[in-house]
């Protein structure tokens, strides 16, 4: 069975599509997704294809990652991470002249820069 990423899913038209890994988008159904599974753009997904009347349609989707799936569709919008990264970037810059004096930072300060950066990570992975 392929596997694939949702490139698109509106949930109020109930339709969307997978952009495959072998490189071929496929229509997606609501009906096609499995009961209490829910999916978004990036959700990773197995499915059947079967060719349709206006082409090639999934069939019996199964998510691969709830977690994954989870986190992306309660993803910070664009606007929200243009700033966060911004402050990272000033922080990382405060840590980087600390360094140039030939010293690290504080451990209390090295525990909240890595603490953001793991967060700032984790909402860019998702």
């Amino acid at each position: 069975m392929p596997i694939g990423k949702v490139k698109f899913f509106d949930e109020e038209k109930g339709f969307g599509f997978i952009a495959g890994d072998d490189g071929e988008e496929v229509f997606l159904h609501a009906s096609a997704v499995g009961e209490g599974d829910k999916v978004g753009p990036g959700t990773r997904v197995e499915y059947g294809v079967v060719d349709g009347r206006r082409g090639k349609a999934a069939l019996s989707v199964r998510v691969l990652d709830r977690k994954l799936s989870a986190v992306r569709a309660s993803r910070r919008p664009v606007e929200e991470m243009v700033v966060i990264v911004e402050d990272v970037m000033k922080l990382l810059d405060s840590v980087g002249e600390d360094l140039h004096k030939g010293h690290y930072p504080s451990n209390q300060m090295s525990r909240k820069v890595a603490q953001v950066l793991r967060k700032v990570a984790d909402d860019l992975d998702a």
